[in-house]
C-alpha cells in the first residue's frame, strides 16, 4: 500500500484503536475521541467471551488461544466501520495483536496511552467492580510492545486530562492533504508514521466472529505466543 494514500491519514473518516494497559483510560479517552470526531465507538471489553471474563476476574491472564477470537471480532468491527470511521478501545499490547487488527482493517491507526506503572496501579486499585484486578497490572506492562516506527499511530501521556488528550490527538493527526504525523505538544509523546516496506509481513487472517457471530479463520495471523497479556480498561 502506498503510504501517501493510506486512509488512516484522513480525519474525514478516522478509524482508530485507543490502546494501552488496563487502567490507562482507553475507554474514557476513546469515547471522548469518538464523540469529538462524530464516529461510532466500541469497547473491546464487550467483545470478550464469558469464559475470558471469568479467567480475568479470577486473576488469570488470557493466553493467545483465548485472545485470538476476541481480536478477530474487534478487527471485524473495525472493517465494518472503515468507510465511515470509528474508534475502539483495545489493549492491543503486542505487535502481533495489532497485526491481527490491521489485517482486517489496514487503514487503522493507533493512539497509545502510555505512562507510569504506579499511576496505573493506583487507578486500577480504585476501580471497584471491574473484572480486571490490580494484580494483573504488572503482567500488562511486561507484555506491552510499544508502537514501532512502521505503525501508524501516536503515543500520548495517559496522566493528562481527557480533553487535553483529545486535543493532542487532533493537533498531531494530519488532514487528508497532509501525509505525515506531526508530534503532539508534549515531551512525553511521540508520533509514528507507517510506511509499509518490502520487508513488511503479509497477513492471511479473515475477520471472524466471537461473541458477535464472527467465525475465526484458522489461516489468519496468530498473535505472538509469549508472555500472556490480560485485557481490561
Amino acid at each position: 500500500m502506498d503510504p501517501a494514500q493510506n486512509p488512516a491519514d484522513s480525519l474525514s473518516a478516522p478509524l482508530l484503536v485507543v490502546m494501552g494497559v488496563t487502567g490507562s483510560g482507553k475507554t474514557t479517552v476513546g469515547a471522548a475521541l469518538a464523540q469529538r470526531l462524530r464516529v461510532p465507538f466500541a469497547d473491546a471489553d464487550d467483545f470478550h467471551s464469558e469464559a475470558n471474563v471469568a479467567k480475568m476476574s479470577a486473576g488469570v491472564p488470557l493466553d493467545d488461544d483465548d485472545r485470538l477470537p476476541w481480536l478477530r471480532a474487534i478487527g471485524s468491527w473495525l472493517a465494518g466501520h472503515a468507510a465511515g470511521g470509528g474508534v475502539v478501545s483495545c489493549s492491543a499490547l503486542r505487535r502481533g495483536y495489532r497485526d491481527v487488527l490491521r489485517h482486517s482493517a489496514p487503514a487503522v491507526g493507533f493512539v497509545h496511552l502510555a505512562g507510569d506503572i504506579e499511576v496505573v496501579r493506583r487507578r486500577v486499585s480504585g476501580r471497584p467492580g471491574h473484572f480486571m484486578p490490580a494484580s494483573l497490572v504488572a503482567s500488562q506492562f511486561e507484555t506491552l510492545e510499544p508502537l514501532e516506527p512502521d505503525e501508524h499511530g501516536i503515543v500520548l501521556d495517559l496522566d493528562r486530562p481527557v480533553d487535553e488528550l483529545v486535543e493532542a490527538y487532533l493537533a498531531a493527526a494530519p488532514s487528508s492533504q497532509e501525509r505525515s504525523h506531526t508530534a503532539a505538544p508534549s515531551s512525553q509523546e511521540r508520533s509514528h508514521t507507517a510506511a509499509p516496506s518490502s520487508q513488511e509481513r503479509s497477513h492471511t487472517a479473515a475477520p471472524s466472529s466471537g461473541r458477535r457471530s464472527r467465525a475465526a479463520d484458522p489461516t489468519g495471523p496468530q498473535p505472538d505466543a509469549e508472555t500472556p497479556e490480560s485485557r481490561g480498561e
